[in-house]
């Protein structure tokens, strides 16, 4: 049984589809996802993955975090930490919350990641190209590929950058990460 976060995800991920007059085989060209899985996603038969919302964001050209202020009922100035909507990507570990999604009022958001330890997680392409990305790492350590250089980043170190192609992390064995990355569009 779908939850209601994944009944209106998958309803907000098939209005895009036809905002931008998509078949599921163009989305599925455009994203990387499967037609079966974009099927079964938008019709909340499963929740999907981080990576695959990643993919999504990607294809349509939006953050996660402006995806998920599109579910949500609103425009709330206080946002409780029980409010805000939480991403879990089993396989890989990664833990996303998004703390302050950016609005139509607003050009900034704020995602805290945590990261477990030994892992990898390949962004092949950035949801908004060019974007600003400021990723402030709170504890642990964290390495961060872009475009193939590479950056080793402890706790109180921050990397401003604009992704225009992959974007690896990674961290080491037996240390988590936890980070805050914050995303600013023009």
């Amino acid at each position: 049984m779908a939850t209601d976060l994944t009944s209106r995800l998958a309803g907000r991920l098939a209005a895009l589809r036809a905002e931008r007059n998509l078949t599921l085989d163009g989305l599925a060209e455009a994203s990387g996802v499967s037609r079966a899985a974009l099927s079964r996603i938008e019709n909340a038969e499963v929740s999907p993955t981080a990576e695959q919302i990643g993919r999504l964001c990607a294809a349509y050209g939006i953050s996660l975090a402006r995806l998920m202020v599109r579910i949500e009922d609103g425009f709330p100035a206080l946002v409780a930490r029980d409010d805000q909507p939480v991403l879990r990507d089993k396989d890989s570990g990664l833990i996303r919350r998004i703390v302050s999604a950016s609005g139509p009022a607003l050009a900034g958001e704020v995602v805290e990641c945590k990261l477990d330890p030994e892992v990898t997680v390949l962004s092949p392409a950035p949801e908004v190209p060019g974007q600003e990305h400021h990723l402030l790492v709170l504890s642990g350590k964290l390495r961060v590929e872009l475009e193939e250089t590479p950056y080793d980043l402890n706790a109180g170190d921050t990397l401003r950058y604009r992704p225009t192609g992959p974007v690896r992390l990674s961290t080491r064995k037996a240390k988590a990460a936890k980070y805050l990355l914050f995303r600013v569009s023009a």
